[in-house]
């Protein structure tokens, strides 16, 4: 298959995961292929988008400490003690878009792609050396239109009287990650404290509940555009923040961290970024023309920051994209002649 052909059948991808965004299917991913050209750009943006979008409608319109969803049962499969699928749930069939009959009687791995296909063998080989067996590991599922489903799946044995009703089910789990992150940091606080000698322990943390109505949700999301849409702003502190979106500082403070997994002031800087990679690896603009547009006041500061994040310097990036903008139009050109 020559170049022009791979890049119509990934276009053909990126065409089939919109249509499933704008039905609001957002579980489906574009695998990464490492090919570090401008088709590419696209579909890292494609990928965080849809986790956005997954994430903001994971929370629905209220939210709370204790209260909100975490984990979500996307699939299951059933499968005997040769790995051959005896059945599956019915969002099994609608999120591959592969009938029944398609699915039942095949290897699981057949839908997997390479990468997990090797993790699964693993797995399996060790379930079929226990009794009982029980794990979770990370699979990229692959559906009809070859577009990526990549979640935690739960892998568990079940046996009866005889070694031949041995079965295995594996459940395919779709998990909050930024609130999963959370939950395990304060866990991680809390027996920090709890092995401090200095800490006292007859004295309990006060805990204070947040608690987020539909009307804050708004307003916090109403910040969350604004940072997105002006990224090269900067914002005023806090507390004036908190006056215009017409809230308090607290309920910005932690409800913007607890919505998006992060505080204002790093989100600012993660969009700043997100922006300056797409400027510096697919515009002609200069580095320190892109800074002053991602609103920073240097480049110096400019440069440390990008490099603190991804270990490299824009200038770097900015050579190795142009490198590889002239190898595809190297291979694209011989193709054609």
């Amino acid at each position: 298959m020559n170049v022009i052909e791979i890049t119509k059948k990934r276009v053909f991808r990126i065409q089939q995961m919109l249509l499933e965004m704008s039905s609001g299917n957002f579980f489906y991913h574009l695998e990464h292929l490492g090919n570090n050209d401008s088709v590419e750009g696209i579909e890292m943006a494609l990928n965080m988008l849809s986790e956005e979008l997954q994430e903001c409608l994971s929370h629905g319109l209220y939210t709370s400490t204790k209260g909100t969803t975490k984990h979500l049962v996307q699939m299951s499969f059933l499968l005997d003690t040769n790995g051959i699928v005896q059945m599956i749930s019915k969002k099994t069939c609608i999120l591959l878009g592969i009938p029944y009959q398609d699915i039942v009687g095949k290897p699981f791995e057949t839908f997997l792609n390479e990468d997990s296909k090797k993790k699964w063998y693993e797995s399996f080989q060790g379930l079929k050396q226990e009794t009982l067996f029980e794990t979770s590991i990370d699979l990229d599922i692959k559906t009809n239109e070859e577009l990526i489903i990549p979640n935690s799946c739960h892998i568990t044995t079940l046996k009866g009287e005889a070694e031949i009703e041995r079965q295995t089910l594996v459940t395919v789990i779709f998990h909050s990650k930024v609130r999963y992150e959370m939950e395990k940091d304060l866990k991680n606080r809390v027996m920090e404290l709890g092995n401090d000698p200095t800490s006292k322990t007859s004295e309990k943390p006060k805990k204070r509940n947040l608690i987020l109505s539909s009307g804050d949700i708004k307003k916090l999301t109403k910040a969350y555009d604004i940072i997105v849409n002006n990224p090269e702003k900067n914002l005023p502190n806090l507390k004036k923040f908190a006056l215009q979106l017409g809230t308090n500082e607290f309920k910005l403070k932690y409800g913007f961290k607890e919505l998006y997994g992060t505080s204002v002031h790093q989100f600012l800087i993660n969009e700043r970024l997100r922006k300056v990679v797409i400027l510096v690896q697919f515009s002609d603009l200069s580095l320190n023309h892109i800074a002053q547009l991602s609103g920073y006041k240097s480049y110096p500061h400019f440069s440390r920051t990008f490099k603190k994040r991804y270990g490299y310097s824009p200038n770097s990036l900015r050579k190795r994209s142009l490198e590889n903008r002239t190898d595809d139009i190297l291979r694209i050109t011989s193709v054609t002649l």
